[in-house]
């Protein structure tokens, strides 16, 4: 309101100043016309004529002038007022003349074109980066000096778990976010009710000069797996090289002393003790090689021969195998897989039996095994009726298991052939009592 009265003012006064210079251009002429009138050299009548003809010219001249000086003016106020308003689709004429006017309105029109040219770069970069943020799989999110939420894509609420209309705006302790923002760049965190690693990347960045801190979470659990299982590989080709090499002469040297202990002449205890003893160290010899065997079949997993097989055949004759309790089938539809058969039924063969296992071990209740088409991908679900997982973070690594008799290789190898196909091993709590869920994720052909 205060600019439009200024403008006002400062219009009023260029009006009236113009005035004035018309009418100081005419006052000679008037003062003259006077001077003539006064000294009785014109007549009456003719001098009065004189001076309304003098006025009324003076009166066209000047209004013509002003309103060919003013208008331009008001023309080039309006487009600029339509700038300032956000409006860049006015645009002043006359910038083709070639006066001082015509560069001014050329300017502003320049000017015009540029703001138009820069929002409309701001709009499709703001598109490009909603589009950008809406297809991320990373979380992001966005905080202000407050520590509170600001931005947030849609990877970010699908991990908050919570509608976006209830996530933004809310602090980061409320979203439970504030361990994360205090926490260190590039450190790795567990977040949300999947069991999955984030790498964590901070940034910070100003918006209306106030500052902002950007969170983004990388998924790194598969990387982190791969990498941990490499090292596994390593370590059992090195120790099942260096114990074969040595549980065999053992095994060899006890079979051979224990075949010449009816040889020695000695009393009867002392060649019981003698057989009992090298029975005992052949025996753990042999058991210990047929270990160390088993762990070098995890690191030493041939690539999979890929062909196309049917789904529900190859899970139908893994049902079979099984004759310890029932195992309940719900087929699903038919699929094919591009997978390697043998090792797609070790690794059905092996989530089977731990489900199995875990059913005896709590009344020996029926098994269910399902599977169903999930767009480009098979999930298969073995579900089970037994205690649970009471450990699901170290269920992947190798040598770890919760069975008295257990190696810790079956799941482990069983990821790993997952993995080899494309797909992936999850392992879950049942949400509707005891037991757990197997799901195994392969891309259909």
């Amino acid at each position: 309101m205060a600019y439009e009265n200024d403008a006002r003012r400062r219009k009023r006064s260029v009006v009236r100043r113009a005035w004035l210079y018309c009418l100081l251009l005419v006052l000679p002429g008037l003062i003259f016309a006077a001077i003539l009138i006064y000294r009785r050299q014109m007549a009456a009548a003719p001098a009065i004529l004189l001076v309304s003809c003098l006025l009324l010219y003076l009166v066209l001249i000047a209004a013509a002038l002003i309103e060919t000086l003013t208008r331009p003016l008001q023309t080039l106020s309006n487009v600029v007022s339509s700038l300032r308003e956000g409006d860049y689709s006015f645009r002043a004429r006359g910038a083709a003349s070639p006066d001082a006017l015509g560069e001014l309105a050329a300017e502003i029109n320049a000017l015009a074109d540029l703001l138009q040219k820069q929002r409309v770069r701001s709009l499709e970069a703001t598109a490009l980066l909603a589009r950008i943020l809406e297809v991320m799989h990373a979380p992001l999110f966005a905080f202000d000096r407050d520590d509170v939420l600001q931005l947030v894509n849609v990877a970010g609420v699908q991990l908050l778990g919570a509608p976006y209309f209830r996530c933004f705006g809310r602090t980061a302790r409320e979203l439970k976010l504030d361990d994360l923002l205090a926490a260190p760049d590039q450190s790795i965190h567990s977040f949300g009710s999947k069991p999955t690693r984030w790498l964590l990347r901070k940034a910070t960045f100003r918006q209306d000069g106030a500052p902002h801190t950007l969170l983004l979470l990388a998924d790194v659990s598969q990387p982190l797996q791969e990498e941990e299982q490499t090292a596994w590989k390593r370590l059992i080709r090195v120790l099942g090289h260096e114990l074969s090499n040595s549980l065999a002469p053992i095994k060899s040297i006890a079979g051979s002393l224990l075949a010449r202990v009816d040889r020695i002449e000695s009393d009867e205890d002392t060649v019981r003790d003698f057989r009992r003893g090298l029975g005992v160290v052949e025996s753990r010899a042999d058991a210990l090689h047929r270990f160390v065997q088993s762990y070098r079949q995890l690191a030493q997993l041939p690539p999979p021969r890929f062909r196309p097989v049917q789904a529900a055949p190859l899970l139908e004759r893994v049902a079979l195998l099984e004759q310890r309790v029932k195992v309940e089938l719900d087929p699903g539809a038919a699929a094919t897989l591009d997978a390697d058969p043998d090792q797609l039924e070790q690794m059905f063969i092996n989530l089977l039996r731990n489900a199995v296992d875990a059913s005896l071990g709590n009344g020996a209740q029926p098994v269910r095994l399902s599977w169903r088409l999930d767009g480009s991908n098979l999930l298969v679900v073995i579900e089970d009726r037994g205690l649970g997982i009471a450990n699901t973070e170290n269920l992947f690594v190798p040598f770890y298991t919760t069975k008295p008799e257990g190696s810790g290789v079956g799941l482990a190898l069983a990821q790993q052939i997952a993995r080899a196909h494309g797909g992936e091993v999850r392992l879950l709590n049942r949400e509707d009592g005891d037991g757990a869920r197997a799901i195994v994720r392969l891309p259909v052909a």
